[in-house]
């Protein structure tokens, strides 16, 4: 054996990256201690069990799975963070059996029956929230008030989104002035927070900060647990690309391409002039944000090539618009996301045949 083999034999490994799977999963899981924490400040005891079982349920599965495949893969981090990302769809008082039999559907059929860990071909999480979807579809719409807004548990209300495609003509263009107009009920410290912006720093800026936006920041307004913690998601999202655990293109991709049709063509709402439709409104009144940085930058079943990554995020958030728009719930990320999981395949083929393409016309 030459020196040269026998030194590349004698100090391996040459290459060591301490972002593992397992540790990329675990960190992911602690980003959204937040967002659990405070849904369950919001909500209480029924936040609490929709987390807990979500949770539960996807352990458990992973684990018939370990015993069928007699490979303990519990240690991954994959399963509980399957279980987080499902329970973020869900509305506080979801019965348990939904977020139980979703997360199951998740690890079992969609990661565990193709393969485990990295062979899956969509992302388990977003397949177990459209179970959830296709098979309760009004228990996935049954929202509640926050106890600090409503003052009581258990208060059933619109989602700001089903409101504002449900208003009447002839109100104000401007959404949550519309909403306000409407009676959406607002929290006493959004109009407070409001105020305060709206006379120390809007007004000597000639502008005015609608109410209704800080509600929408902080989670004071009914919907999905995930949606309870607009900061917690963002900072959880820089965390996560400053540590590069995911890869940036797609979902910023993503929430551009959304942002810009939603200002272009609007929210729906009668009278909405064209070219000025609310844009920040859009990206906080859903799960737009939770979705692009925590499922569709999924490193498994999305693009690898940066390019592919661009096209297939911009992708995501068109479809992601049209779905809102114009489709039957108000909220369509996770469905945008299923439909370009199934193309990535067909996005990194194309991609790789350009890059094969200009090489032979480079060499020739």
């Amino acid at each position: 054996m030459s020196r040269d083999a026998s030194a590349s034999l004698r100090y391996p490994p040459y290459i060591h990256d301490w972002k593992t799977s397992a540790k990329a999963a675990w960190i992911c899981s602690i980003t959204l201690a937040p967002v659990v924490a405070w849904s369950i400040v919001l909500y209480g005891r029924s936040a609490a069990l929709v987390w807990l079982v979500s949770v539960a349920s996807a352990l458990a599965s992973e684990a018939v799975a370990s015993g069928i495949s007699r490979r303990w893969t519990l240690g991954d981090g994959s399963a509980a963070l399957t279980g987080l990302l499902i329970a973020t769809a869900m509305p506080p008082g979801v019965p348990l059996y939904v977020p139980a039999l979703s997360a199951a559907f998740a690890v079992l059929v969609v990661k565990a029956a193709f393969g485990g860990l990295g062979a899956n071909w969509m992302n388990p999480a977003l397949a177990g929230i459209a179970f959830a979807y296709a098979n309760w579809p009004v228990a996935m719409r049954e929202y509640v008030l926050p106890r600090i807004v409503a003052g009581v548990d258990g208060v059933s209300a619109a989602t700001p989104l089903t409101f504002a495609k449900g208003l009447a003509g002839g109100l104000d263009v401007r959404i949550m002035d519309s909403l306000r107009g409407a009676s959406y009920p607002l929290s006493s410290f959004d109009s407070a927070v409001t105020g305060f912006l709206n006379d120390s720093v809007f007004s000597r800026l000639g502008a005015r900060l609608p109410d209704g936006y800080i509600d929408l920041a902080i989670g004071l307004k009914p919907g999905a647990l995930g949606e309870s913690a607009l900061i917690a998601v963002l900072v959880g999202s820089l965390v996560l690309v400053g540590l590069r655990l995911i890869k940036p293109v797609a979902p910023i991709a993503m929430v551009s391409v959304f942002a810009i049709l939603a200002r272009v063509l609007g929210t729906g709402l009668p009278g909405e002039a064209f070219l000025n439709g609310d844009a920040l409104f859009s990206l906080g009144g859903g799960s737009v944000l939770l979705v692009a940085f925590y499922m569709a930058a999924d490193p498994v079943s999305s693009p690898v090539r940066r390019r592919s990554a661009l096209v297939y995020g911009a992708a995501i958030g068109a479809l992601c618009f049209v779905f809102r728009r114009w489709g039957a719930y108000s909220e369509g990320a996770a469905y945008s996301v299923l439909v370009m999981n199934v193309v990535t395949p067909f996005i990194e083929k194309s991609a790789s045949g350009m890059t094969a393409a200009r090489a032979r016309r480079r060499s020739s």
